[in-house]
């Protein structure tokens, strides 16, 4: 079992077709709020591991996944085993006040990868038969996340002036930001989730306005009327299709991984500062298929 789409994609780029993995939250979901349904005890029940992104996003479905494992499953917590506690971003959505840091590591390509590792040892331990097979599709997955990474690296520098800066509504890229060399001037939504204060908005209008902020990153999952508002108000462009967990397509389509979803939100980001993004555009965002060099020795 596993939790949001992105975490299933890494999941099930590791596992290959030695297991059979569902992924337990809804597609468009917003995944800090789901709160499973009774009947996920039984699916949960019957899982030998759940991967869970950890760092307090899942809780409900953690505390579920906890009180009705069968004997011998494994809860794995990904996101709370690769990144430390000095390593923890508070932020716009996620204050420190409330102990909850910002979870989303999965937006930055080199956190990826490190999921990717901790599939695969967990993988390994419970299936050791098969854990030749889940390092090559390990290895697989990195060389597609590092060539991610390159292909976005290359494209950014195309930014007029250099000015790589998001303003969203979700603050999904606090690790991205800090890896890749952009800047969250901020985000609005809070941390209920509900839309901010007139007081808040007109503050959001003011910093727009003083540092001239192009483009408004909205999220797809989450519509706003405020964001709209506010770029109506400034003149910067609403841009509304940003996916924090919503792969593209549909199950089967090429785009539909966790590649083809960062591959779309960096173009998106890229083109709506005035940039290019060939590189990005001409990955190959399909499931990586290992080759000879992938397998251990």
């Amino acid at each position: 079992m596993t939790t949001v789409a992105p975490i299933t994609s890494i999941v099930a780029a590791v596992a290959g077709n030695r297991a059979v993995i569902d992924g337990l939250v809804p597609e468009g979901t917003n995944s800090h709020t789901f709160d499973p349904p009774p009947s996920a005890a039984r699916v949960l029940s019957e899982a030998d591991l759940v991967f869970v992104n950890g760092l307090q996003l899942e809780e409900p479905t953690e505390d579920l996944a906890r009180s009705n494992m069968k004997d011998g499953a494994r809860v794995v917590e990904i996101g709370t085993r690769v990144l430390p506690k000095r390593d923890y971003i508070y932020d716009f959505s996620f204050p420190k006040k409330d102990g909850k840091p910002n979870p989303h590591l999965w937006t930055d390509p080199t956190y990826a990868i490190k999921y990717a590792a901790v599939v695969r040892a967990a993988l390994s331990k419970a299936d050791p038969a098969h854990a030749r097979e889940f390092a090559a599709n390990a290895a697989a997955f990195t060389r597609q996340a590092t060539a991610l990474s390159d292909a976005l690296r290359t494209d950014q520098a195309t930014i007029p002036g250099g000015r790589r800066e998001l303003l969203t509504y979700h603050d999904a890229y606090a690790y991205f930001a800090k890896t890749y060399g952009w800047t969250v001037i901020g985000a609005i939504q809070p941390k209920n989730f509900e839309d901010p204060t007139a007081k808040e908005v007109a503050a959001l209008i003011d910093q727009v306005k003083a540092e001239d902020v192009p483009v408004i990153f909205g999220s797809e999952v989450f519509p706003s009327k405020v964001l709209a508002e506010v770029g109506r108000s400034t003149g910067a462009r609403y841009e509304d299709t940003l996916r924090d967990d919503d792969l593209p397509g549909d199950p089967g389509d090429p785009e539909h991984t966790w590649a083809g979803l960062m591959r779309y939100d960096y173009q998106t980001m890229i083109t709506g500062l005035g940039g290019q993004a060939p590189t990005l555009k001409a990955l190959d965002t399909t499931p990586a298929v290992p080759d000879d060099a992938d397998y251990p020795q």
